[in-house]
């Protein structure tokens, strides 16, 4: 076994390496003047190898899965008998379902090309919402992967009395899975619209927060604004303290400091390399590799 990364992984990929006592091969990825992609493995040969790519698809989703296509594409080329495409982040699953009339369904789009370079992908979290597992769109070995219990240990570690709370109905799956591994009560909220702009929500099962450490958990961190809406309305119920914690943190349009005006801390993974990364996936990862190796 050979592991690479085309970048956004490159701490995850030489852990994994050194722990499976595997080579770590490095991945040069540049561009010629005119500003086509130039790509070039460090190795003659992959002969019969099994070429693992580590690569999260963020930042820049878009150049992640080119940078993946083609050099699992140049793996094969140069002998591997097999690639493994090990995607902490997958981007693209969010569009599941044309909404409009002419949009791209980008999680089909982004599967159908993966089917036709790699073996097997490897995921944490997927953003399954309309979709019930992976075999709906890919045709090659998809594994799921949950960080749960890794978020569940952080929270019987570093929180005390805790409440777990789902900022919306998609993340209670999350919020309820982690509440029974730490062994404390959670709920989530609901929210039911009025019109454009008069929306209320509700906990859906009434638990109590008053002076509780309340910790809001979702799959996807990315403008923060759940969050905070959840933040706002556990304050409202008497919070001690509130923190939030993303299995993915995508931090767009500055996230980050919007979200520090009413959450007191935020922890995400690291299936995405960030400053809020104190949760560390390398143990779902290595588990699953040492199976294929």
């Amino acid at each position: 076994m050979i592991i690479t990364s085309c970048g956004n992984s490159v701490k995850l990929a030489k852990s994994l390496a050194k722990k499976l006592r595997v080579k770590y091969v490095p991945l040069d990825i540049g561009a010629f003047p005119d500003g086509d992609m130039y790509m070039r493995f460090k190795a003659k040969s992959f002969k019969k190898k099994k070429v693992v790519i580590v690569q999260s698809f963020q930042p820049n989703p878009d150049m992640s899965l080119f940078d993946v296509i083609w050099a699992a594409e140049t793996a094969k080329d140069i002998g591997a008998r097999k690639v493994i495409l090990v995607a902490p982040y997958l981007a693209f699953m969010r569009q599941d379902k044309r909404f409009n009339s002419g949009e791209a369904v980008s999680s089909r789009i982004m599967a159908k090309l993966l089917n036709k370079s790699i073996d097997k992908i490897i995921t944490i979290d997927p953003h399954l919402h309309r979709y019930k597992s992976l075999k709906e769109i890919f045709t090659i070995s998809a594994k799921k992967l949950t960080a749960n219990p890794l978020i569940g240990e952080f929270v019987k570690k570093k929180i005390k009395n805790p409440v777990i709370l789902g900022p919306d109905w998609e993340s209670y799956q999350w919020a309820d899975k982690i509440a029974s591994h730490v062994g404390c009560d959670s709920t989530c909220l609901a929210k039911t619209r009025f019109s454009s702009r008069r929306v209320t929500s509700k906990m859906t099962k009434n638990v109590e927060i008053k002076g509780k450490n309340v910790v809001i958990i979702d799959d996807i961190i990315s403008t923060g604004h759940t969050i905070i809406e959840a933040a706002k309305k556990a304050k409202k119920k008497g919070a001690k303290s509130i923190t939030a914690i993303g299995v993915h943190g995508l931090f767009a349009e500055n996230a980050i400091s919007k979200m520090k005006k009413y959450v007191d801390w935020i922890y995400t993974t690291n299936t995405i390399e960030h400053k809020t990364s104190k949760i560390d996936v390398l143990p779902l990862v290595l588990k699953e590799l040492k199976i294929l190796k």
